[in-house]
């Protein structure tokens, strides 16, 4: 395997809620520069994972370094302008399409230029005349894209994304899967991917984590789930843990 720079890196990383073992110990990390695909069965932790990858969840042990820097010693607003996030509902804000995209800015005492949203919205493929919709008019798809183009804004280094299509159709998500690789091809975007489709898993990643229940149990290119060497790994694959 080609070896990459660390975008974001684990070290013996523990989690737990109320004395219950969620994660680790985990010890991996996700490529500067790919796209890192996240797959396992439900209740695996890959969520977990992603929130802790932003500073949302703190480690009962171990560390996680962001482009080699400690997540403790980074300020939590400046961590998460580094590392973005994409949910599955693409929560919009009230109000406009632009309302939405000038959000991170304005939460920064800065303002957003219609040209500059206009430049973002054509990034993730959506025209000028979707800059006054209200959001409520968007369908699943374009709300997707809104919701990737106001994370872009803050020009983070890393984007991570929970499901991003799980609940979208066919088109649609074949439109965000080709956004997704025009964003990390033009801009060198890190990406970490939640997703239960093990063929978007294939062909979208360059990477992929396999986590079952709380373990990190094999990492390589993302052809490693046409083969897998593990047993855990070929029966989830098989569909058998779910």
């Amino acid at each position: 395997m080609t070896t990459y720079q660390p975008a974001i890196h684990f070290k013996d990383v523990r989690y737990s809620i109320d004395g219950k073992p969620i994660l680790g110990p985990i010890t991996g990390s996700f490529p500067a520069g790919r796209i890192t695909t996240l797959v396992g069965p439900s209740g695996a932790g890959k969520t977990t994972v992603l929130k802790l990858c932003n500073g949302l969840l703190s480690p009962d042990s171990g560390e996680i370094l962001v482009q080699g820097h400690p997540v403790e010693s980074m300020e939590p607003t400046a961590l998460r302008r580094k590392v973005g996030m994409a949910l599955q509902d693409a929560p919009m804000v009230s109000g406009s399409v632009y309302d939405n995209l000038a959000l991170p800015l304005r939460l920064q005492k800065k303002e957003l230029s219609e040209a500059d949203a206009v430049s973002w919205l054509e990034d993730v493929g959506l025209s000028s005349e979707y800059l006054h919709k209200k959001a409520t008019e968007l369908s699943g798809g374009q709300r997707q894209k809104v919701s990737i183009a106001r994370t872009l804004v803050n020009r983070s280094d890393i984007l991570l994304m929970d499901e991003i299509t799980s609940a979208l159709d066919r088109g649609s998500r074949r439109e965000i899967e080709s956004l997704v690789t025009r964003i990390n091809e033009k801009y060198g975007t890190s990406i970490i991917w939640i997703t239960h489709n093990l063929e978007q898993a294939i062909s979208i990643g360059d990477y992929t984590w396999v986590l079952i229940a709380g373990e990190l149990v094999e990492t390589g290119e993302s052809r490693i789930l046409e083969d897998p060497t593990d047993e855990r790994v070929r029966r989830f694959v098989k569909g058998e843990l779910k």
